[in-house]
């Protein structure tokens, strides 16, 4: 009987209050933060490491800057005692943190990220984490997507601008697969189905 592999790292990237602002409205895939939580249920019952990321962003108009009212990480999804918190000030989470070094102090070769939003942090962290050499796991169904609206006025819905940066980033980049799928690869006990261990 073959061993399941050791399951990785699982990384929740930008959720925070500023999310649920004006300026990230038309979010696709409603139902992508009770999947993070499911996730993050069945990696703390089961013991394994999690990773937070917090956007502190310097610009005070930003519905993440530093010292604004949404800066915080969405209660849903708040860090436990001993679960470290990645501080990023640029859209990548790699760039000008200690992620890389946490990752590789845990002698990890890979990592499952989820988070928001899947064209701007996430898919810079994705293909910088692939630069560096780790093996990225993408659940689909754990990230969103806004509309996005092109110097000349064409705007791609929430739905496409999903789909089509999963389309790119998976194989070349990363695995996209759904959370259903990655519970069912690492195994261990499995939370229920509304998020609580």
């Amino acid at each position: 009987m073959n061993a399941r592999p050791a399951p990785p790292p699982l990384i929740i990237l930008d959720v925070q209050d500023a999310i649920d602002q004006p300026v990230w409205n038309g979010k696709n895939n409603s139902g992508y933060l009770a999947v993070i939580m499911r996730l993050l249920a069945h990696w703390r019952k089961n013991g394994w490491p999690v990773l937070h990321i917090k956007h502190d962003e310097p610009t005070p108009t930003s519905s993440y800057h530093t010292r604004g009212p949404w800066n915080g990480i969405k209660a849903e999804v708040a860090p436990l005692a001993g679960e470290p918190v990645v501080i990023k000030h640029q859209n990548c989470a790699f760039i000008g943190t200690e992620l890389d070094q946490l990752l590789r102090d845990m002698g990890a070769k890979e990592f499952v990220l989820t988070g928001v939003v899947i064209h701007s942090s996430m898919d810079a962290t994705v293909r910088a984490g692939k630069a560096l050499g780790y093996r990225i796991i993408l659940p689909s169904d754990a990230t969103t997507a806004v509309p996005v609206t092109g110097r000349g006025g064409k705007t791609w819905t929430a739905e496409t601008v999903h789909d089509l940066t999963l389309a790119i980033l998976d194989r070349q980049y990363a695995s996209v697969v759904t959370a259903d799928e990655v519970i069912a690869r690492f195994g261990g006990s499995n939370p229920s189905a509304d998020g609580k261990p």
